[in-house]
């Protein structure tokens, strides 16, 4: 079954279709006006959850040498060797 709406019918009447054309125009600029706040309400309340995190967060401090050496002892801390894959100074 399929659902088949009528088909709409524009008005012949000049006046009539200038009237359907602003108010189409100030429904298309209603939308436009929601969607700007909203985006504005989401860039607000995304800069408060920023500026909180930043004021609650202390600011870590380098380890000294002797806790870097504890850490890896205790295996918090990841060695590996590591290789250039490419080296643009070399170039053929």
């Amino acid at each position: 079954m399929r659902f088949v709406l009528p088909p709409l019918r524009r008005p012949r009447h000049p006046l009539a279709r200038a009237l359907f054309a602003v108010l189409g125009a100030v429904i298309l600029g209603a939308l436009l006006a929601f969607g700007l706040l909203a985006v504005l309400a989401f860039l607000a309340v995304g800069a408060v959850a920023f500026l909180a995190r930043q004021l609650t967060s202390r600011p870590q401090a380098p380890m000294r040498p002797q806790a870097q050496a504890q850490a890896g002892a205790r295996g918090d801390v990841i060695e590996g060797e590591f290789v250039v894959v490419r080296d643009p100074q070399r170039r053929r």
